[in-house]
């Protein structure tokens, strides 16, 4: 089974019908013995997802998992803004190759959205992709 949040297991003994006092006990039990544990979680998860994705994209992943904003903010201070540049940059640079041949306006346009939608702050979307454009010229 994968890892799992406190909030995701809740969830899942709540669409069992399992009593909430139950399942109140049964989580703080998982946690004592460590088979639920919400930074580690959500330190994996951004470990293994930050390569294609902004900060904003993986806080809102966190948050929609049930981490905690704390503890989404302390898994999520790896991914600072030198590593968002590099992994936009990868990203741009694979998706140029669709882009080629394109009116620039077009070009700039899907390449921000694309990179926008995985929640890249403006700043680095700006930056990477008129890099990128001025560079293929």
């Amino acid at each position: 089974m994968a890892p799992r949040t406190r909030a995701q297991l809740a969830e899942k003994m709540a669409a069992r019908d399992v009593p909430a006092d139950v399942a109140l006990e049964v989580l703080d039990r998982f946690e004592e013995v460590g088979l639920v544990d919400d930074r580690a979680f959500a330190d994996g998860w951004v470990r293994s997802r930050s390569v294609g994705r902004g900060r904003r994209a993986l806080a809102q992943e966190l948050r929609r998992k049930g981490v905690d904003d704390d503890t989404a903010e302390q898994a999520l201070e790896v991914v600072d803004h030198d590593t968002q540049l590099e992994a936009a940059r990868d990203l741009v640079e694979r998706k140029l190759r669709s882009v080629r041949g394109l009116e620039r306006a077009v070009a700039e346009r899907r390449l921000f959205g694309m990179l926008a939608r995985r929640g890249f702050p403006t700043d680095v979307v700006l930056r990477v992709v008129r890099e990128a454009l001025e560079q293929q010229a």
